[in-house]
This record gives C-alpha cells, structure tokens and sequence, in this order.
C-alpha cells in the first residue's frame, strides 16, 4: 500500500468529524470518498493533506508515518474545490509554481517543464492565458495541471468538478479519468455526486457520519450494497421482500413493463427526462420505481395495467 490511514480519528462534535477511519489505498488507485455533506469526506482529505492534526491515529505514507509533517513536507498535493490559482500569474507561470516550490527547479527550467503539464490537459495555446480569461472548466485543468507537475506520490481532489455545468463537468470527469490512466497517480477523490463516484472510481468509500460504511468496486457498491443506505445513495432503489423475510434491492431500471389489462400494477405517474422516463407504479398502495429507456416510453400512458417482470435483484447485506 502506498497509503495507509490506520484508526484516523478528528472530532468536532457527537455529529461531526472522522471516527476509527481505516482505509489502504494501492499505488495508482483512484479512491472516491462518497457521502453527503458532513459525513467527514474533506475532513478525511484535509488529514492526509496535513491541513488538520489527528486527535488521534496515523497516516502512513510508504511505510513512513507522516501524521505530525506540515503540508509543505508531505509529497501529497491537493486541487481545491475553488482551484486556488495566482490570478497575477499566467498559466504557464501557474503550473511552474509547483515545480519551483517542491521540485526545486530554477524558474527557466520549471517553465520548461510545464509545459508538459499544459499539453496533459489539454491547454496548449494557452501558456500565456491569465487566469481571469479562463473558463472555469480551463481553470480546473490548470490546477489539474499545477498539481500533477509538483510530482507529488498522492493527488488529493476535493470536488473540483461541482462548481461546473453538467455537460463540462460530464466531459471532464472523461478527461481526469483519462488523464489518470496516462500518469498512473494515485488520487482520493471526494464528491456527492454518485455518478462521479462510480464513473471514476476503481473503488468506492461509502461513508456516512464520520464512519466507512461500505468499500468496495462500483459494481460492488451498486449491485450489493451492505444496508439500505448505501442502496439509495448509489442510485435509485425499490425494497422488496419474500416469504422468508429476506430483503431485496431492486434498481428501477432492472425492471420490463408488459401491457397487461389483468396486471398487478397501474400506471400511477410518469416522468419524461429524455434519455430514460420514470414511472411510479402502484398495486394496492405498494409503490414500485421503474425506468425506461428512450422511446420505450411510448408504449405505456398513466392508468395503464402493466405485470412487472424482475430482470435482476440482490440481497441486502449479501456481499
């Protein structure tokens, strides 16, 4: 492991904070902290980082214990939510930032050396840009940028994509993903946004209060969550049970809809968005969420009788 947090702790109060935090994170591994607001996802960034001391509990970086070293001595760089740039400085001049500061480069040769970087995310032609001509999306690569050139072992990003519109953010977690691969560096990537988490993520730190609720792949995240939590905060979820008391996650979308004028369920609500349309369905007060895809919406209306027919469902808790 190149990164390992063992027992990380770091109270504010009974609701907020990090409590009893373990987690091993491999060379190269993209690692997404995935919870809402106040469940100690930044506050766990920040530990790494340096920028908050441990009450108690370490942070082990290739086997050296780095939980007492200031940020400036760790080699873990991180790019900030609002990207914090040098407004005075071009985005060349940016980038060199970093490779003068850590790398101590002579100011001609971490230019040089920057421009490298630039090319990486895709900014050529931009060397000379000021950072106040930018987009945000072109800003967000340059911190991208400026953090990947200090040649840090671990890239800590804590939601540089949320202050984005959804087709540049959509088209830029591509590119980080990419961008990634290439460099092979190890990042810990924090976000709310579900399909973030499980679009970028080789694996997935569910947390809730401070606490890991469940790690693992997207695929295990998604298919098996280990409680009801987990399930509706990877995705949409309908709860069903059998005779034996068993409970079931089933996805909206693994579900068929058959006209039926005999069927068990009718057609209560139905929500057009495009690429999928949701249908509430209901038997008796049972409320079920269906999806479908494309055009198949046209074949159903509300009111409509339809059977259900389960495509796949997974076992709460069957890891």
């Amino acid at each position: 492991m190149i990164l390992e947090l063992k027992n990380l702790t770091k109270i504010y109060d009974d609701e907020n904070g990090v409590k009893d935090f373990n987690l091993g994170v491999k060379a190269g591994e993209f690692i997404t902290l995935l919870g809402p607001s106040g469940c100690g996802k930044t506050t766990t960034l920040n530990l790494v980082g340096g920028f908050l001391k441990p009450d108690y509990g370490e942070v082990f970086l290739e086997g050296k214990d780095i939980s007492n070293y200031s940020p400036e001595l760790r080699p873990v760089s991180t790019v900030f939510q609002n990207y914090a740039l040098f407004p005075h400085l071009n985005v060349l001049e940016n980038v060199a930032y970093g490779i003068r500061f850590f790398r101590k480069f002579q100011k001609k040769k971490a230019l040089k050396a920057a421009e490298e970087y630039v090319q990486l995310v895709g900014l050529s032609g931009y060397e000379t840009s000021r950072i106040g001509n930018l987009s945000g999306g072109q800003q967000q690569r340059v911190a991208l940028a400026r953090s990947l050139a200090t040649g840090a072992e671990v890239l800590l990003l804590d939601e540089p994509l949320s202050n984005l519109d959804v087709a540049l953010r959509n088209h830029l977690r591509r590119e980080l993903k990419d961008i990634q691969g290439k460099t092979n560096t190890t990042m810990i990537y924090v976000t709310h946004d579900q399909e973030e988490g499980l679009s970028l993520s080789d694996r997935v730190v569910v947390m809730e209060k401070g606490k890991i609720v469940q790690t693992g792949t997207p695929e295990e995240i998604y298919y098996n969550p280990v409680n009801s939590y987990v399930a509706n905060f990877v995705g949409r979820s309908n709860f069903i049970g059998d005779e034996a008391g068993n409970q079931y996650i089933l996805r909206p979308e693994d579900t068929k809809l058959t006209k039926n004028s005999n069927g068990k369920y009718i057609i209560e609500e139905m929500i057009f968005l495009g690429h999928r349309t949701e249908i509430i369905l209901d038997n008796d007060g049972q409320k079920l969420e269906a999806h479908l895809k494309g055009i198949q919406c046209r074949e159903f209306n509300i009111g409509d009788r339809v059977d259900i027919e389960i495509i796949f469902k997974s076992q709460l808790g069957n890891t």
